[in-house]
């Protein structure tokens, strides 16, 4: 078999003002094209998770081995590039640039990213195509695509974030409850076709959520308590 395109091992991270909260995780594991869900109430340890995935925190000890490269090991430069070479994130609050149409933010990960900018070229001739292909896809009226964000919907909006994430087929997609504004119906049919895309682009998806009910669909269902967490008091990280 493969070797994992997520590896962790032996991981604590510890919050400096907060003594009542420990990230341990013996070991977690995840396979290229895995479609993984991930929950845990409020104050488990996800978004300190998803830091540590994403290179901006690094753990007091054990190993972090995203494409056989221990992030661990790099200076925050290298990280961070790394970061935006190979990870596409999703967030909660989508982090849109207000003053930037639609099609510019989710260019910004080819501006971050040489690597991201050549694979978005040969997969729609122009980066921008690229990026037109995916809003559309994702079920964006091609008439906003050049709209600033400030004038879309949330549901509009959290597709903009969604092609951002998903352009120059990045090895990783991480989603951070980019659904917790939106109402069943939208939540289901928008989950499908971020699923639809990891598939198609071949990334592997790492979906993460307090609300279990979204599990449907994902080839794994895991509870970060499950893996060695533990909150503390229950504030949130």
């Amino acid at each position: 078999m493969p070797a994992p395109l997520i590896r962790i091992e032996n991981l604590h991270f510890r919050w400096a003002d907060d003594a009542d909260f420990d990230l341990d995780i013996p070991r977690f594991e995840v396979h290229a094209g895995e479609r993984v869900f991930l929950h845990g109430p409020s104050g488990s340890g996800k978004s300190t998770l998803l830091g540590l995935l994403g290179g901006v925190l690094v753990p007091e000890r054990g190993s972090l081995q995203l494409l056989g490269n221990d992030l661990t090991q790099m200076r925050q430069a290298a990280r961070d590039r790394f970061r935006a070479d190979h990870i596409g994130f999703l967030f909660q609050l989508f982090n849109l640039i207000p003053y930037l149409s639609v099609v510019d933010n989710v260019l910004l990960s080819c501006r971050f990213s040489a690597r991201r900018l050549a694979r978005a070229t040969a997969a729609g001739n122009t980066p921008a195509g690229e990026a037109q292909r995916l809003l559309t896809r994702l079920d964006l009226d091609p008439a906003l695509h050049r709209r600033q964000v400030t004038r879309l919907s949330v549901g509009q909006q959290q597709r903009v974030a969604a092609a951002r994430a998903l352009i120059g087929q990045p090895e990783i997609v991480i989603a951070d409850e980019p659904t917790s504004a939106l109402d069943a119906e939208r939540q289901g049919a928008f989950l499908e076709l971020l699923r639809d895309e990891c598939e198609r682009s071949g990334s592997t998806l790492l979906f993460v959520s307090h609300d279990h009910r979204l599990a449907a669909g994902f080839d794994r269902e895991l509870s970060l308590p499950t893996l060695g967490a533990s909150g503390g008091d229950g504030n949130a990280r």
